[in-house]
């Protein structure tokens, strides 16, 4: 199959799922409703709720910290990972943003990404087709000859059954010694200071609690008002990226802790001893302010919008620079609020089905058209 044959018929299943899903548990439509409401308070006084997190995260024995860039970020998990570790890498857009696998390598970590599509892109060096099925580009006859690498009896021809199994086999002797997992996080809770993760492998699971040592990295972006704001998010991630009900749903407020002996909670009991909250600014924070792409910071990260996408189904990943995470319109939002890059937004036919699939009605179309003026003032002043 080549890359149209792959996307076409994704896209058509996807939607297929999407709308089975919001016929089959309607309430979710009136979720997305409330969420978007939720984040937009948010980012009408970003700096307080991310003061009001870093307090929480806190108050429940964790340690948070506010990196402005990529590099802030990188060194403040390099601080806190040091060298010679064995890390647990769950799937994180941020983590991707800011070059994190490759910076902690190069100190001397031995990292491993554990959602299996991620696990596949390491291995072939590659960077995500999609920002919910990062090897979708990937063919089966692809996967076998990646993990072929790892373990010599997969090859193109194995079944889809096996392939998984070999990974399985392979993974579960790094969460057995791993000393550091770091996960991403679909959203914060600023009046827990609570992460909230979704998942259908139960990697996340592994890496946030198998380590003894669990370190959160999420973009600013991340963070709603309540706890339940947070459950919402998942939910409706979950939902409109056509995987509802999803396995598993990971709440983490701090280090482990037990409350068995005289009701007197105390900390670590058999879980990490240490959590530790990285909440990245690059660019969000400005962005938070300029009313006219604000709201590109609402999206959730479903990845619907790539399949509603003309452009993306002809270019899939190489619309966007290598190495990036965020692809389809969704890429050409984030590529410019975190690396300043609006040439994507050059290919941008401006059909409409982006901003019609969107849960938080983000009206995609006209950030990407303001994004487009930026670039042509930037091309007029050279």
């Amino acid at each position: 199959m080549n890359w149209e044959q792959i996307v076409t018929s994704v896209s058509s299943d996807n939607e297929m799922k999407v709308q089975n899903i919001l016929k089959e548990f309607p309430y979710l439509t009136d979720t997305a409703k409330r969420l978007r409401e939720s984040k937009m308070k948010v980012l009408e006084n970003i700096e307080k709720y991310i003061a009001q997190t870093m307090r929480s995260v806190e108050t429940t024995g964790g340690t948070a910290y506010i990196a402005k860039d990529k590099e802030e970020a990188r060194k403040i998990v390099g601080e806190l990972v040091g060298e010679n570790k064995n890390v647990v890498l769950s799937k994180s857009n941020v983590a991707y943003e800011i070059g994190l696998r490759e910076y902690l390598q190069s100190k001397n970590n031995d990292v491993w990404e554990t959602d299996l599509g991620e696990f596949l892109l390491q291995i072939f060096d590659e960077w995500p087709a999609h920002i919910v099925v990062p090897a979708l580009d990937m063919t089966k006859e692809d996967a076998g000859r990646a993990v072929h690498k790892i373990d010599p009896s997969i090859n193109e021809n194995s079944k889809v059954d096996d392939i998984v199994a070999a990974v399985r086999k392979f993974l579960m002797p790094k969460y057995v010694k791993s000393d550091i997992g770091i996960t991403g996080a679909n959203a914060v809770a600023a009046d827990t200071g609570s992460i909230v993760l979704v998942e259908n492998e139960g990697n996340i699971r592994m890496d946030t609690v198998m380590p003894q040592v669990h370190i959160a990295v999420t973009g600013v972006d991340k963070i709603v008002p309540t706890l339940k704001d947070a459950i919402d998010e998942v939910l409706v991630q979950s939902a409109y990226a056509g995987l509802f009900p999803p396995t598993y749903i990971n709440v983490t407020s701090g280090p482990s802790s037990t409350a068995d002996i005289e009701e007197k909670r105390v900390s670590p009991a058999t879980g990490p001893k240490s959590f530790s909250l990285i909440l990245i600014d690059n660019g969000r924070i400005e962005t938070s302010k300029d009313p006219d792409l604000k709201e590109a910071l609402l999206c959730i990260k479903c990845g619907r919008c790539y399949f509603a996408c003309p452009i993306y189904r002809v270019l899939g990943k190489e619309w966007v620079s290598t190495k990036s995470p965020y692809n389809g319109p969704t890429g050409v939002m984030w590529n410019y609020i975190t690396n300043g890059d609006p040439w994507p937004a050059a290919y941008c036919v401006h059909s409409g089905g982006c901003k019609e699939v969107c849960p938080m009605d983000i009206n995609i179309p006209e950030v990407i058209k303001k994004i487009k003026f930026i670039g042509s003032k930037r091309l007029m002043k050279r």
